[in-house]
């Protein structure tokens, strides 16, 4: 397995152990901002601390200074959100494996922007991903696996347009070189039926939830 970065943004995170269980020792961990929280309630201290410094907590803030963690300041008035600027540094250091954490809830506006991050041409043949533990995001533009627990949700939403020539194997209602139609709900709420699911699509853009057990 390739080494990761994980990035923790400053959403929600709603299970402390099943972020845990996200964890690798040789894990490069970069705090977005506001982030840094969840990850010195973990007990880490991040790798490095990226953003303009408006949502980090002032305790938090003299915790890395006092730990001579590294800190990017970045200013308010910018293109680009704090973890835009955080994934292209862990592009830059040569990671093509990351996982966004905490990067749901809180802010529309926020959570809508984190996904559209991860439908960046850019990061095609990188394995790119949101995850708390509990649910994970991702897209899927040739093909994917999905490992969990019989029950857990899977669901499939076209984006930016329609995907076609889906295929499934291991959900509990299959599609079968299929169509799924953009603005229409039929891909929602389905089920894995063993410890893994495989997707793959022929075109189009697919994004996939999986909503695992606790």
């Amino acid at each position: 397995m390739s080494k990761r970065a994980l990035i923790f943004v400053n959403g929600d995170l709603p299970d402390l152990d099943a972020a845990r269980r996200l964890l690798h020792p040789d894990d490069f961990n970069i705090a977005v901002d506001g982030g840094t929280r969840h990850l010195l309630t973990l007990g880490l201290l991040p790798s490095v601390v990226i953003g303009d410094l408006d949502s980090l907590d002032p305790a938090d803030h003299r915790t890395l200074q006092e730990n001579q963690t590294e800190i990017i300041q970045h200013p308010k008035d910018k293109d680009e959100t704090d973890l835009e600027l955080a994934i292209n540094y862990a592009l830059d250091l040569g990671y093509r494996n990351l996982r966004l954490v905490a990067a749901l809830g809180g802010r529309l506006d926020q959570t809508l922007a984190n996904l559209s991050l991860l439908a960046n041409p850019s990061l095609a043949e990188l394995d790119v991903r949101i995850d708390d533990g509990i649910v994970e995001a991702f897209f899927i533009r040739r093909q994917a696996q999905i490992h969990g627990r019989t029950g857990e949700i899977v669901s499939l939403i076209p984006w930016g347009g329609d995907v076609t020539g889906i295929h499934t194997e291991g959900l509990r209602w299959p599609l079968q070189d299929e169509m799924l139609v953009a603005h229409k709900t039929r891909g929602i709420s389905n089920e894995i039926l063993s410890e893994e699911a495989t997707i793959s699509i022929r075109s189009g853009l697919l994004l996939c939830t999986h909503v695992r057990k606790i």
